[in-house]
């Protein structure tokens, strides 16, 4: 049986994705860019997206695999944690991920102002596809900059490798059956994800539609937050001793 709070999260991610698709099928509403997070100087930035962001996919496969992660790793920390901890652990590798995510396009973003002159990047913000034949030589430049203003990250994946992180840390003997054939124990695991999206982060500069530094944040971010925890307990422990 599922705890509460992981059934619920399930029930929430799968209506949001309903609400989208109804909304642009019958009102033309495009819900992605109303909760979707953009980058925080972009005309499409809000600072509920920093939230509502982790509710929204891109597709049903992402929402499935993000929801199988939340059922495989959540039902089992929310048991050990208990509910409370285990939704406000969830919410900050969400947030964490989010607030991570958008200072690599702060990053990225001003490294390509920096090769531009102002008059082409206030351009760039308002219509790219007009001054691509006249800046030629900045065509790729120009194509990422407004490509990293424009583009809105969703999904729950942020949480996820938080709760992947947290599952290695608690059970790190456990094993996880990749593609259910591979046996690999969660610590390991744990540690081959946050290397390769690491890698993949620094290798895909312009962008592959994956937040991998957002992954590494919900990861970054659960870390801070059990050390904290743990540092807490014992504290707890020896004054009570």
């Amino acid at each position: 049986m599922l705890p509460p709070v992981v059934k619920n999260l399930l029930i929430i991610n799968a209506l949001f994705f309903v609400a989208t698709r109804a909304f642009e099928s019958f009102w033309g509403i495009d819900l992605s860019k109303l909760l979707g997070l953009y980058y925080y100087e972009s005309e499409m930035f809000h600072p509920h997206q920093i939230f509502t962001y982790m509710f929204m996919h891109g597709n049903f496969s992402h929402l499935f695999f993000n929801m199988f992660a939340l059922w495989m790793f959540g039902a089992v920390i929310e048991n050990c944690w208990g509910g409370k901890r285990f939704l406000f652990y969830y919410l900050v590798t969400g947030i964490g991920a989010g607030l991570v995510q958008e200072v690599v396009y702060g990053i990225r973003i001003h490294q390509i102002m920096a090769q531009l002159s102002p008059e082409m990047i206030y351009m760039v913000k308002n219509n790219i596809w007009e001054i691509l034949p006249q800046y030629g030589s900045y065509t790729k430049q120009l194509i990422n900059l407004h490509s990293l203003i424009n583009m809105g990250t969703v999904g729950a994946s942020g949480s996820v490798f938080g709760l992947l992180l947290a599952f290695g840390i608690l059970f790190p003997n456990s094993l996880i059956y990749i593609y259910f054939l591979f046996p690999m124990k969660a610590k390991w695991l744990v540690i081959g994800y946050g290397v390769l999206e690491l890698w993949l982060g620094i290798a895909n500069r312009s962008g592959d539609n994956v937040a991998h530094f957002a992954h590494l944040g919900g990861m970054l971010f659960g870390i801070i937050l059990i050390l904290l925890w743990r540092r807490k307990k014992e504290k707890d422990y020896y004054y009570e001793y």
